[in-house]
């Protein structure tokens, strides 16, 4: 019932702007509207407008409505389009605003490390200098101990040949003869 009066509405518009526009074709003159041809046009347009309404009506409704429910699809889909680029604008701004925070503590641990790494790199340096130090004064005393003992293989080379020499000077042949024959009678008889 509604389409049937939108129809009407229609066609009654339609004839009012037709009625206006040849009213206002020769102001000076007056003419009187041939209603018989003009009501034979207007059938004639009902006609042709009923006939395509009759063979292709269903397909223009099917079209529009479609067309309708296309665009009604595309606009929930926007709509769920822009929701999910306002949830992905907002999780964007939310790592911008963590990015400094984020920065920050990048910096932070890299400074605690480097602060970490060069407290031990200091540690191992002490613990070498001390091996060194030790690994020295061993190395010292054992080249101080190594130099006494030449010190006193020398010395005792030296007593002994000036041992020989003052013994050999005093000695007479006789009495080393009788030495050697004591000391030969001591290791035979022990």
């Amino acid at each position: 019932m509604k389409r049937f009066i939108n129809i009407c509405a229609a066609a009654l518009f339609v004839l009012a702007l037709a009625g206006l526009a040849y009213a206002s074709g020769d102001a000076g003159e007056h003419h009187e509207l041939p209603w018989g041809n003009y009501l034979l046009r207007v059938v004639n347009f009902a006609i042709f407008v009923g006939i395509i309404w009759y063979l292709a009506g269903k397909k223009i409704a099917a079209f529009f409505s479609g067309r309708r429910n296309q665009i009604k699809k595309d606009l929930d889909d926007l709509e769920i389009r822009q929701n999910e680029a306002a949830k992905r604008l907002k999780d964007v701004e939310q790592s911008i605003a963590n990015l400094d925070a984020e920065r920050k503590a990048l910096l932070d641990e890299a400074r605690a490390q480097g602060e970490a790494l060069k407290a031990s790199i200091i540690e191992k340096a002490k613990k070498d200098a001390e091996q060194i130090k030790a690994q020295a004064k061993m190395s010292a005393e054992n080249e101080s101990k190594a130099a006494v003992e030449a010190v006193r293989a020398q010395m005792a080379d030296l007593i002994v040949e000036a041992a020989t020499k003052i013994v050999s000077e005093k000695l007479s042949a006789q009495d080393h003869e009788r030495l050697v024959d004591e000391y030969l009678t001591k290791v035979v008889l022990n």
